[in-house]
């Protein structure tokens, strides 16, 4: 044991949290990590397995984080950790191609098909940078139309919030994000056709493409409305514009062939020109990648002017990981999430109920999440409605979880996430959590004005 690992071994979480503070600003390499939504001292997780992570005080929690999607089949497969191993076993990284890239891209275009040729990379942001990027390559337009709410990542053009009305040029959303940039992106309402309408009216001319979640999941779960994406696709189609459908966090998520696959098998069907993955491609290993239509696709370098490349894109450690997942992927896994999620989803939502919590449910396959109040006990369609939950109720049902051994998502504005190693055992223990956690969320009052 190193001195590092004696250190940890001995340490708490407080102790953890201001060491790292010392050394990474705000303590954390991802924001949502710091626990600002919730307060209190983040969880430093040390070790995980099946449907369980342990800290560095070696507690263990039932986990409804999983990575944020990518542990589909569980925490540390044996599979799966087999095949990282063997391939870490021949070498690290080899900046040249490797045989396994290719099995992984035709496991992508075989369940997609849409995807017709498919590039690596390393993160969800640089899939939907480069994607964007090659939109406006191929249609020699610059502007780019996004939903408030939605989430493609830390790229400059995509940190944009919205404005007044039913569109505006975007304001930038961070910091170091300059205007210039910003005002090349229209923020419309989700699922609201007649903005995407009134955009397209006064500027379709200059729109390369709309991007949208296939089915949003940053803001919360909040699903498109029935045939919102099919009309979205024709719109853009009928202006020129290309449609980049983020499957980041849906994609291999809520079916083997993401959300296009569910909407692929009714009225609704669609087809978009770009499709950017990220999290369970990569099985928990950093992987990600755009793909679609071919004549697209083919703009990108080395064969056209578009210009993208990545020294560790197509890792073959982590595409190791990411073909074995999708292989391991089976009907049977999704039945026991599809299985998992709607028996939580009940219980929650009873649990809440019994205490006279209003709440609502929102639901896209197997993601879903709660929002907190009377004014959303029917929903939400849009990031307008989810703001106007009573978000101040989720950080002591949070805690009172946490306390009970379950870790949940440390913001109400994030999407619950099930594996398929939740069994009866950790479901157990999710659902004796729940009546303490739900009169939390009962006895909560909102912070002084």
């Amino acid at each position: 044991m190193t001195a590092t690992d004696a250190t940890a071994a001995t340490a708490t979480n407080a102790d953890l949290f201001a060491r790292a503070q010392a050394a990474i600003p705000g303590g954390v390499n991802s924001p949502v990590r710091a626990f600002r939504s919730v307060g209190g001292t983040p969880r430093f997780l040390v070790s995980a397995r099946g449907p369980y992570v342990t800290d560095a005080e070696g507690r263990e929690y039932v986990d409804l984080v999983a990575g944020w999607g990518p542990a589909i089949l569980g925490h540390a497969h044996p599979e799966v950790i087999a095949a990282v191993q063997d391939a870490a076993a021949r070498g690290l990284s080899f900046g040249a191609s490797t045989p396994v890239e290719t099995e992984l891209a035709e496991l992508i275009e075989q369940r997609v098909t849409p995807v017709e040729k498919l590039r690596l990379v390393s993160t969800g942001t640089e899939a939907t940078m480069s994607a964007i990027r090659l939109a406006r390559g191929f249609t020699g337009r610059d502007l780019l139309v996004k939903f408030a709410g939605h989430y493609h990542g830390h790229s400059d053009g995509l940190l944009a919030e919205a404005g007044s009305g039913l569109a505006t040029f975007a304001l930038p959303g961070s910091a170091g994000v300059p205007a210039e940039i910003a005002a090349l992106t229209l923020v419309v309402p989700y699922n609201d056709l007649d903005a995407l309408r009134a955009v397209f009216a006064e500027h379709g001319d200059r729109i390369a493409a709309v991007i949208t979640e296939a089915a949003a999941a940053n803001m919360g779960v909040v699903p498109p409305l029935p045939g919102f994406n099919r009309a979205l696709v024709d719109l853009a189609h009928a202006h020129g514009a290309l449609v980049i459908s983020d499957e980041v966090l849906t994609g291999f998520r809520v079916s083997k062939a993401g959300w296009w696959g569910i909407e692929a098998e009714t009225d609704a069907a669609y087809t978009p020109d770009l499709v950017t993955f990220g999290k369970v491609v990569g099985g928990g290993m950093p992987v990600a990648a755009l793909g679609g239509r071919a004549e697209i696709m083919e703009r990108l370098a080395p064969l056209g002017p578009v210009y993208q490349a990545g020294t560790l894109s197509g890792n073959p450690v982590a595409v190791a990981a990411g073909v074995t997942t999708l292989r391991l992927a089976d009907d049977a896994v999704y039945a026991r999430l599809d299985e998992v999620s709607a028996l939580l989803q009940r219980e929650v939502s009873a649990a809440l109920s019994a205490e006279g919590v209003a709440h609502g449910v929102q639901v896209a396959g197997n993601l879903f999440s709660f929002l907190f109040g009377e004014a959303v006990a029917g929903g939400a369609s849009d990031y307008a409605g989810v703001l106007a939950q009573e978000s101040w109720r989720y950080a002591p049902f949070f805690h009172a979880m946490l306390d009970a051994g379950v870790s949940l998502p440390p913001s109400v504005f994030e999407a619950w996430f099930v594996t398929a190693a939740h069994d009866d055992a950790a479901i157990s223990r999710i659902l004796d959590a729940l009546p303490a956690a739900a009169r939390a969320a009962a006895s909560a009052r909102p912070p002084a004005a």
